[in-house]
Order: structure tokens, then C-alpha cells, then sequence
């Protein structure tokens, strides 16, 4: 295993894991929609119903799965997740039928929701000493496995054959049974005790996170933004020529590698997310009349905006990222990291599925005036970050007062 500069073993372990595991998304995902129109022949309007279908219901396991894995251990249950996806990805070979597609996409979302929580959880108990740091690199490696794995996937759709899909699918189903063999490499973290008559789901009944949780999943909007709006604002509205937009998408990924580590590793508290939160608010806000200023420009001229308002938006990005990382893992309690881990994982998924149908409407239906709304959005939605970070600090402090209060019972007594 190469060596990753200031992590320990579990910390490489889990990294190489992740990134194992990215790449054979990047592999699939980039072209799983070409592969079900033109290989296995179905419609568009079929394919895109069975994902989102799938999608939705996946939701629903984010939770009970991360509070699964707060009780049976993080590891045990990702891995259970992992092969379950594994499965479910070989199988798609197989798919002839809407409602194959469907069910089989179905039990894939709903596995990844629980890995998803799980290894949120995971995440907790393996990055304990720079936590902030495990976590920008976390996501530099996982950036370039997406990275890596989309540019395979261009063998695929140059080559255009069935079989040519299948050593895509194949190869994806293989990360993910790879990257639960890796999980066996790192301890079998025990379950953490829960404070006695703690409710169930806690997670739901904790107002400032469930807060952040939907400002989290509005914010996330801006990944649609570089990966649809503005490919479809520059073929369509402006002059630049077209292979700006591979330009732009693969620069977008290009800062956000390079970037987030030395980034997001000084964003370690909670305050320090809540302030990043409205930083990356104000970069959003800079980087979207930039882009509709693309539609203004000469030929040249447009290229230099595009290049100049990703580098702002992808430095959103990362603040954005690093956020959410300071206060979905700072504001949630050990014990529950799972659950709480789900339920951010809910809101993010919730707000990427509404993204294209919203952004749309908004930014193509609306023009530069949909840009300046968009960009005044993010900012307000960012602003609150810290007020945000405020409230939920003073709960976290609220309960632990509460949790270590004296006993009046004596001391035999006690358990």
C-alpha cells in the first residue's frame, strides 16, 4: 500500500478504501445512462424514472442503517453494504426490463444509503487525531478516483459495444467487493454506549442539526451547477467553443484535488465550519455572475470567464465540503454518528435529486437574472451558518451538562 504522508495505518487503510472504491464509481456512473439507452435498449423516459424511483427509496434506509451501525459497529455494517452493492452492480449485466432496472437499482440505493452512513460513522472513529486533516484528504483521493474512473470510462463509450459496458459494470462491482475486503485491515470498532433513556432516533428530534441538515442539502445544489447548468449555459448561450465544457469540468476536479487538503485541514471545530459555511456562501455568490457574464463575452473572452468563475465556484466547493465535514461529524454525538450520518446523507441526497428539476427552471428558464438569484441564494443559505453553529453548540453543551449532572441515588445503587 503506497504511503500517505501523516496518516496512520487505519487512516491509509480507510483512504485507499474510499479511493479503491471511487474509481469503479467513476468508471460506471459516467456513462450508466448510455449503457441502459443504447446498449440494453430503453427509453430515456424509463431509465430515468427507475433511477429515480430507486433514489427515493433509498432515502429511507439512511437512518435506521446508520443507527444500525452505531449499534453493531460501523465496519461490520459497510462492508455488509458494500457487498450487497456489489451484487446488486454485477447484476445489472442481466437487465433487460424496466422493472428489473428499477428493482435492481432499488436494492443498490438502498445499500448505499447504509454504506453511506456507515462510513460516515467510519470516518469518525478512523481520523481521531487531525481529524480535519484525515478528512480533506479523504476527499482529495476520493475526487481523483472519480476522476480517474470517468476518464476510463471514456474506453467504453469510444469502444461502443456490450461487452465493452459489461468490463465497466464488472469493474465497479469489483471496487466495491475490493473495498470491503480492505474494511477487513482496519479494527472492529465497538459499539459506543448510549446515555441512559436516550430516545431512539435522536437524530430527528434534534432541531439545530436537522436544520443544518436541510441548509446542507439547499447548498449542495451547487454540484449540479458545474456538472449540468453551466455545460448546457455554455453550449447554448455563449460563444466559447464546446469543448470548454470538458475544459471546465475537468479543471473544477482539478482544484478541488489539489486544494483540499490544504484547505479543508484548517477547518477542524465546529465554529470553524459554521464560518466556512457563509464563506463558501459569498464565493457562490461571486461565482455565479461570472458565469452568466459568459453569455456576454466574445469567443476568448468567454473561455477566460468560464475558467475564472470555476475556480471561484470549485473554492466554494471546498469551503462548502469542509463545512460540512466541521458540523455534520462536530455537532453529532459520538454514540450516534451513524444516525446522524444518514440523516445528513438524506438531506444532501434529497437536494440532488431536486437540483436539475429546480436549477433549470430557475437558471435556463430564467437567464442572468436566474444566475444573480441562484448566487444571492447561496449566500443567504450560507450566512446562517454560524448562527447555526452557535445554536447547535449550546444544545451539545446543554446535554453534556445534563448527561453528567450528579445522581440523587446513592452511590451503590447507581449503575
Amino acid at each position: 500500500m503506497a504511503r500517505i504522508a501523516g496518516s496512520n495505518r487505519s487512516e491509509r487503510v480507510l483512504i485507499l478504501a474510499s479511493f479503491v472504491n471511487r474509481v469503479g464509481n467513476g468508471l460506471f456512473n459516467a456513462v450508466s445512462a448510455l449503457y441502459f439507452t443504447l446498449i440494453v435498449g430503453l427509453p430515456a423516459v424509463q431509465v430515468g424514472a427507475a433511477l429515480t424511483v430507486a433514489g427515493l427509496i433509498g432515502l429511507l434506509a439512511g437512518v435506521p442503517g446508520g443507527h444500525l451501525a452505531d449499534r453493531r459497529g460501523p465496519r461490520t455494517i459497510m462492508m455488509l453494504a458494500l457487498m450487497v452493492q456489489a451484487v446488486a452492480m454485477s447484476a445489472l449485466v442481466l437487465v433487460e426490463s424496466w422493472a428489473g432496472l428499477a428493482v435492481i437499482a432499488t436494492v443498490d440505493q438502498l445499500a448505499a444509503a447504509v454504506g453511506g452512513a456507515a462510513w460516515g460513522a467510519l470516518v469518525v472513529r478512523v481520523g481521531t487525531d487531525r481529524p480535519a486533516l484525515f478528512r480533506a484528504k479523504l476527499r482529495t483521493y476520493v475526487n481523483l478516483g472519480v476522476v480517474m474512473g470517468t476518464v476510463g470510462a471514456g474506453f467504453a463509450v469510444t469502444v461502443n459495444t456490450r461487452a465493452a459496458y459489461f468490463v465497466l459494470i464488472l469493474g465497479n462491482a469489483a471496487s466495491f467487493a475490493l473495498c470491503a475486503l480492505l474494511l477487513f485491515l482496519l479494527p472492529r470498532y465497538k459499539a459506543l454506549a448510549a446515555p441512559p433513556m436516550e430516545r431512539r432516533w435522536i437524530a430527528l428530534t434534534d432541531r439545530p442539526f436537522v436544520t443544518f441538515t436541510a441548509l446542507y442539502g439547499a447548498m449542495g445544489l451547487q454540484y449540479t451547477v458545474v456538472s449540468l447548468i453551466l455545460p448546457i449555459w455554455i453550449s447554448e448561450h455563449t460563444d466559447a467553443p464546446r469543448w470548454t465544457v470538458a475544459a471546465v469540468s475537468a479543471f473544477n476536479s482539478a482544484v478541488c484535488v489539489l486544494l483540499q487538503t490544504r484547505i479543508g485541514s484548517r477547518i477542524e471545530t465546529p465554529r470553524d465550519g459554521g464560518r466556512a459555511f457563509r464563506t463558501a456562501g459569498l464565493l457562490f455568490l461571486l461565482s455565479c455572475p461570472l458565469m452568466a457574464l459568459t453569455a456576454y463575452a466574445p469567443v476568448w473572452a468567454a473561455v477566460a470567464l468560464a475558467v475564472t468563475a470555476v475556480f471561484v465556484h470549485s473554492l466554494g466547493e471546498i469551503w462548502e465540503s469542509s463545512a460540512g465535514f466541521a458540523l455534520g461529524f462536530g455537532l453529532a454525538p459520538d454514540h450516534a454518528q451513524g444516525q446522524y450520518q444518514g440523516l445528513l446523507g438524506l438531506g444532501f441526497s434529497a437536494g440532488q435529486a431536486l437540483a436539475p428539476a429546480i436549477l433549470t427552471t430557475v437558471v435556463l428558464g430564467l437567464g442572468t437574472a436566474g444566475w444573480l438569484l441562484l448566487g444571492a441564494f447561496f449566500a443567504i443559505a450560507g450566512a446562517f451558518g454560524p448562527a447555526l453553529e452557535r445554536w447547535g453548540t449550546r444544545t451539545r453543551t446543554q446535554q453534556k451538562a445534563a448527561a453528567t449532572e450528579p445522581s440523587s441515588e446513592p452511590d451503590e445503587v447507581r449503575a
